[in-house]
């Protein structure tokens, strides 16, 4: 078992991170415990509460963590020459994510804490759905930021519904490549449906009061 003074409450934390990520893959997030966490690092369960508050603070931590790797990988999509493929190769990263990282992902939206997030947690949920947002609002340029930041959201909540209902577990390989030509119906028709509609919500006038 390693002593305490081995190593920096920075390596404590990181070293309970990593093995609480660990035990997420290999077991889902039901069976990460504190414990179980303290017996992965060798060091006592007061230990790891010299690092984190408490579980929630904990799973804040791990879930944000998968944040900044699938905003990583959303980030380092390759660009192709039109909007509209952008989007479409976004979204497929997004379900690529979801199948390869299955319990991690998952765990962001099925672990919800009664506590108010933090504003650090908060930025990184923003910065997922702004890399989007940008898109659309070269997508439609006439729209206003608040018209393409609702289209954006109302896409990705379809995106991500498609995953939620397809992917299991231990998803197939049939089951993603269906799930890819749901996920491209879906952004090809939303985006002609928005384009569309775009220059209607610009030109309308807005309601008296």
């Amino acid at each position: 078992m390693a002593r305490r003074s081995e190593h920096s409450q920075e390596q404590i934390k990181e070293m309970v991170l990593v093995a609480a990520e660990t035990i997420v893959i290999e077991d889902g997030y039901g069976a990460l415990t504190v414990r179980k966490i303290a017996m992965e690092i060798g060091y006592t369960v007061g230990s790891i509460y010299m690092v984190f508050a408490n579980m929630n603070d904990l799973l804040t931590h791990v879930k944000g963590r998968t944040l900044d790797e699938l905003a990583k990988q959303l980030l380092h999509c390759v660009p192709s020459a039109s909007v509209e493929q952008n989007i479409q190769i976004l979204a497929e990263t997004y379900l690529n994510f979801a199948a390869q990282h299955f319990n991690r992902w998952r765990m962001i939206f099925d672990i919800q804490s009664e506590e108010p997030q933090p504003d650090w947690y908060i930025q990184k949920v923003e910065q997922m759905f702004a890399i989007v947002e940008v898109l659309f609002i070269q997508l439609t340029p006439g729209s206003s930021p608040e018209q393409s930041r609702l289209a954006a959201r109302t896409l990705w909540s379809g995106v991500h519904g498609i995953c939620i209902l397809s992917l299991t577990a231990k998803p197939q390989v049939s089951d993603i490549e269906a799930s890819k030509l749901s996920v491209d119906l879906l952004v090809q028709t939303f985006i002609q449906g928005w384009k569309a509609l775009a220059p209607l919500q610009v030109n309308a006038k807005p309601p008296e009061k």
